[in-house]
């Protein structure tokens, strides 16, 4: 796909398309110039209570349900409020193309309604409502069978609903957008409030160069992201909510989804730079406040978050290389006394190439963490063996959509880290024999969207290590490639 910025006369020409088709053009946007893929609906699962913190679940920060509910932002919501199809912003899923990045980076705005404004100040608008309801919802159901029934339970769990979620999410005023999910999660059988970001942006020309500039203020680190290599938005794109995972995950990594609050800038120069700092401070939900001694793991302070980005579109290719991270010091229980320092530094990487009717989409992302556990350190009994570790995760994948409606996807992922025998001990199942946190496998999935709103998918995960060994990695005789998972669901957006 190939997206212009337009200057000069070929800009008065856009805005005139702009405005033959009704659409908003106060912030700018190029549309794409040939037909991409369909759009995806949310996306979920990342992990399970016990990938938090690169620790064990007891010292998790959300409940599994949340850990199990890492969203996509596929909202058919932005369809109705654009009037474009969501292949427009989207290849087969939630994989932003081009033009979608923009929508997001541009605060959600674009918009082809006559919206309700303030009569007299159409120079400086004050007020633009949308006449319909930014409203969207959406249903996953799921079935997953392991390889091995996990101990004590039934093998092949259906889950209906798996999320049942309500969005809120377009345009709220002429330079401000919103995207907010409210999702019912099957394991907690609970609603509560899921991804959130809020947007101000605008643009400005900086030597003859347009500079696109904005706020962000969202609740998970990196949901602010626009590529599909970042936690929040990666691959794979929907994953079973009771399947076991892997005991270990860096901070950045989703452990702080819908635990903290952030406020950040950003801007995008000459379609090519982009660049972002921002702040997190905790602002868990079901607690009481002001945080005091029952509070967990909470910041000392904020957490500064950094991000950087080169992107470049060629006629059929797109492709970017970036990092970001953050650090951060969290008192593992109430708010004084010492806390655990986690620095995280990410590489990644996204290419993306049109041939005709089919994209092939490759993504890479690596994390390195170090860990200084003074808080653990501190507590009667330790809550780690070791005062420094560290944690490093690798994730690749390559899609293949030979058209909008289906996609086959490869993928392999792997963590390694510090041993620690306190941190990661032996337990059934979500345990580790060794003290090890090492797993590594590969997921393959194949989807089919018979329309665009609607996904069938089959996804396969298969474990070579899980948590520091192939064979009796639990201590309980539990085998890697017993957590082998297949899950198959059906999702809808609409």
């Amino acid at each position: 796909m190939t997206v212009h910025r337009l200057h000069g006369e070929g800009r008065i020409c856009f805005v005139a398309a702009l405005l033959a088709l009704g659409i908003n053009s106060s912030a700018a946007y190029a549309l794409p110039t040939h037909p991409v893929a369909p759009a995806a609906p949310a996306r979920f699962a990342v992990g399970s209570m016990d990938a938090s913190l690169g620790v064990s679940a007891d010292h998790a920060v959300a409940p599994a349900a949340l850990y199990a509910s890492l969203r996509k932002h596929f909202v058919p919501s932005f369809s109705r409020q654009t009037g474009l199809a969501c292949s427009a912003c989207h290849y087969q899923f939630p994989q932003l193309t081009p033009f979608g990045r923009l929508f997001k980076l541009n605060g959600y705005t674009l918009t082809s309604l006559t919206t309700i404004g303030q009569p007299g100040d159409s120079a400086h608008p004050t007020l633009a409502l949308s006449p319909i309801p930014p409203v969207a919802a959406m249903i996953v159901t799921g079935l997953t069978q392991t390889s091995s029934a996990q101990p004590g339970s039934q093998n092949t769990t259906v889950s209906f609903p798996q999320q049942l979620s309500l969005f809120v999410a377009g345009q709220i005023s002429p330079h401000a957008g919103i995207f907010t999910q409210f999702t019912y999660a099957a394991a907690d059988g609970a609603i509560g409030i899921d991804n959130v970001d809020v947007r101000w942006a605008k643009h400005a020309t900086v030597a003859e160069r347009d500079l696109l500039f904005g706020l962000t203020l969202n609740n998970n680190p990196t949901v602010q992201d626009v590529w599909n290599t970042a936690p929040a938005w990666g691959f794979p794109f929907m994953s079973s909510g009771v399947a076991p995972s892997p005991a270990a995950s860096t901070l950045v990594d989703g452990a702080l989804g819908q635990q903290v609050a952030g406020l950040g800038a950003y801007s995008l120069y000459a379609s090519t730079l982009y660049a972002e700092v921002s702040a997190y401070r905790s602002a868990p939900q079901g607690v009481s406040e002001p945080l005091g001694v029952t509070a967990a793991n909470t910041t000392k302070g904020v957490i500064p978050y950094w991000r950087v980005a080169l992107q470049h579109t060629w006629p059929s290719t797109y492709g970017m290389i970036g990092t970001y991270g953050f650090a951060g010091r969290l008192y593992p229980n109430g708010v004084t006394g010492p806390t655990n320092g986690y620095s995280d530094v990410a590489v990644d990487a996204e290419l993306e190439h049109t041939a005709g009717s089919a994209t092939w989409i490759g993504r890479g992302l690596f994390i390195r963490e170090n860990q200084t556990l003074s808080g653990f350190a501190a507590e009667d009994p330790a809550g780690a063996e070791n005062l420094r570790g560290n944690l490093s995760t690798l994730r690749t994948n390559l899609t293949f959509e030979p058209s909008m409606r289906y996609a086959l996807t490869a993928g392999y992922f792997q963590t390694t880290g510090s041993s620690d025998a306190i941190l990661f001990a032996s337990a059934p199942l979500t345990g580790s024999r060794t003290g090890s946190p090492n797993s590594r496998g590969a997921i393959g999935e194949f989807a089919v969207n018979p329309w665009q709103n609607t996904r069938l998918g089959l996804q396969y995960v298969a474990y070579s290590l899980f948590n520091g060994s192939s064979n009796d990695y639990d201590g309980a005789g539990r085998k890697a490639s017993d957590n082998n998972t297949v899950f198959l669901y059906l999702w809808f957006a609409f």
